[in-house]
């Protein structure tokens, strides 16, 4: 009885030696092209030995043995390792002994040239087939043995003669020179498969550090967004006592500290977006919304702030437009305000006198497409040209001294490029020092319409005389709600609070309220299932709800609308938003979800 011991090693012989065969027949796949003009070359020899009859029968005949063999070896070379293995040795051998024939024909021709002939066909037909198969060593002895025979019938025919020593010293010499070509290659490939295991190896290390990359990056998008949050609390009691405080008398110093605290505040809340919104772009996650966007309100929420700042700065701002501009596009209003503020704070921020020139060029594609060059040219000390090959660059300033006049990430323009790239347009600059220098954004728009829109009738921020609403304020931050609380109360509201969802749903169940301000990031119970439970039933089903948000995102705030909300509000508040979403309070929920663009609008400019 055979063992199992046995059994594994035959299995093991079998697939080995299909291995093999699928080496083989591959090497000789790859070659087959080749047989014929080596065919031709020995047709040649035999031509000039044994005469031209002898030669051409010998090369139709090995040739049509080579497309036979040909024929067989493509369609069985799917097929070697599924037990063929042997089939394709017998096969070429078979084959070969068409090969083997011109061997013989050289050495009994008449010509005294044959046998110098049949010994060198000899040895390169044993060198042809070894160099094909030399990772197959065994197939190749299998192979050529034809040859081995030819060998042994000219060592027959010259039995006993002088010649026979001499025919039989070539063996040796050819078996070694055979032995070192097969031991070269295995060498050969033994240093090539010890390389692609090294290379192997540091691939898999290449990947693990990838994948840790990946994780660290996670870990800091995921660490980026809890600090979004946890900063933006606080820094909306900050710039919301800022706003209360300077609603009050003060004295002139006590106004100028009060400056000092909104504006860093401002630039604390603008480095911070800077640094998430590079964090968005790289992981891909940056969102842009595609709606409706009136060119004229564009252009004044783009100059309006800055027009301001270079006034009083001394400096001539000039705004126009130039060629065929549609009145309604479809894009991301926030983000084309965004790169183009960050232009115009540029050039307001690095000229000292002269002007700051904003032109809008637009260009029409076709009825339903324009392009557009949002060109801001100043007339500040220009940009050398080494700088500006910089200049696109994360965390990279043109002025990097310890000592430089003004701050900043040098994130802005990174940001200001990548977005432009992200809505299909790029961002050019031209300057000249000593002149100024010239940033052009260059994108397209889908056209909604071309003709002037009606001017839209301003939303008035003031409190109506009279209209006290009843305001139930939820936020777990108890400076915020004392902010809020006070600017409600100044504005003749009366309000309750809140510290989480819990107890505003406890409270929203026994007492109507006008609005309910809603935090979304609470203890006990956030804000979302404290809406979708007042929206469930109660005095307050119906009542309007705006969610705060920490996040600017536009996800998050989709969430809260699909929670029950009607409109939502960005932290640190703005309260000439907020005020322009209470004059719709009386309208209900209808007149609230109205709003949501508007407000969202009034707190991104």
């Amino acid at each position: 009885m055979v063992g199992s011991e046995d059994i594994g090693k035959s299995l093991e012989g079998a697939r080995s030696g299909a291995g093999e065969a699928a080496q083989a027949l591959t090497a000789i796949l790859q070659t087959q092209y080749l047989r014929y003009l080596i065919i031709a070359s020995w047709a040649v020899g035999l031509w000039g030995t044994v005469g031209t009859l002898q030669a051409v029968l010998w090369f139709v005949a090995t040739v049509a043995a080579g497309s036979v063999r040909g024929a067989f070896e493509r369609r069985m070379s799917g097929r070697v390792d599924a037990g063929w293995g042997l089939i394709f040795p017998a096969v070429a051998t078979v084959t070969t002994a068409a090969w083997a024939s011109a061997p013989l024909l050289a050495w009994f021709s008449p010509s005294s040239f044959g046998q110098s002939l049949a010994v060198a066909l000899l040895i390169s037909g044993y060198v042809l087939v070894f160099s094909q198969l030399r990772s197959s060593p065994k197939q190749a002895i299998v192979i050529s043995s034809p040859y081995s025979v030819v060998a042994l019938i000219i060592l027959g025919s010259l039995w006993g003669g002088p010649e026979f020593m001499p025919f039989l010293s070539i063996m040796p010499f050819t078996a070694a020179g055979l032995f070192v070509l097969v031991t070269m290659t295995m060498l050969r490939e033994e240093r090539i498969k010890a390389f692609q295991e090294h290379q192997a190896h540091l691939i898999e290390e290449l990947q693990g550090a990838r994948d840790k990359a990946d994780a660290a990056n996670q870990a800091k998008s995921n660490f980026l967004g809890v600090i979004s949050h946890e900063l933006r609390t606080p820094m909306n009691g900050v710039l919301g006592a800022a706003q209360l405080l300077g609603s009050t008398r003060l004295e002139s110093t006590q106004r100028e500290y009060l400056s000092i605290i909104r504006n860093s505040g401002d630039n604390l809340l603008h480095l911070l977006n800077d640094i998430l919104d590079m964090t968005k772009i790289e992981a891909g996650k940056m969102t842009f919304e595609v709606i409706d966007i009136g060119l004229e309100d564009l252009h004044r929420r783009v100059t309006g702030p800055f027009a301001a700042q270079a006034e009083a700065k001394g400096l001539q701002f000039v705004s126009t437009f130039e060629g065929e501009t549609p009145s309604v596009v479809r894009g991301d209003p926030l983000r084309v305000c965004q790169v183009i503020q960050n232009l115009l704070s540029n050039a307001v921020k690095f000229t000292d006198t002269g002007t700051i020139h904003y032109v809008v060029r637009s260009r029409r594609i076709s009825d339903k497409r324009v392009a557009f060059d949002f060109s801001v040219t100043d007339s500040g000390a220009g940009i050398a040209p080494a700088d500006l090959e910089r200049l696109f660059q994360p965390f990279t300033q043109v002025d990097a001294s310890s000592t430089r006049r003004f701050g900043g990430t040098g994130l802005g323009l990174t940001i200001a490029r990548r977005m432009a790239n992200i809505m299909g347009g790029d961002i050019q600059v031209e300057s000249i020092v000593g002149q100024g220098s010239t940033f052009t954004l260059s994108v397209e728009a889908e056209v909604v319409e071309w003709q002037p829109m009606q001017e839209a009738e301003a939303i008035d921020a003031e409190v109506g005389e009279g209209d006290s609403l009843s305001v139930l304020v939820v936020e777990d931050h108890p400076v915020n709600r004392m902010i809020l609380e006070a600017w409600l109360g100044s504005a003749g509201h009366t309000t309750a609070s809140a510290e989480n969802g819990q107890i505003a749903v406890d409270m929203a169940a026994g007492q109507l309220f006008d609005l309910i301000i809603m935090d979304v990031n609470m203890p006990v119970m956030d804000g979302l299932s404290a809406t979708r439970l007042i929206r469930s039933a109660g005095a307050n089903a119906e009542t309007p709800i705006a969610v705060l948000s920490a996040s600017a995102r536009h996800e998050d705030h989709e969430a809260g609308l699909h929670a029950g909300a009607d409109a939502y509000l960005n932290k640190p508040i703005d309260f000439a938003a907020l005020a322009q979403l209470m004059q719709k309070v009386r309208g209900g929920r209808s007149a609230m979800q109205g709003a949501t663009e508007s407000v969202q609008t009034a707190a991104a400019a």
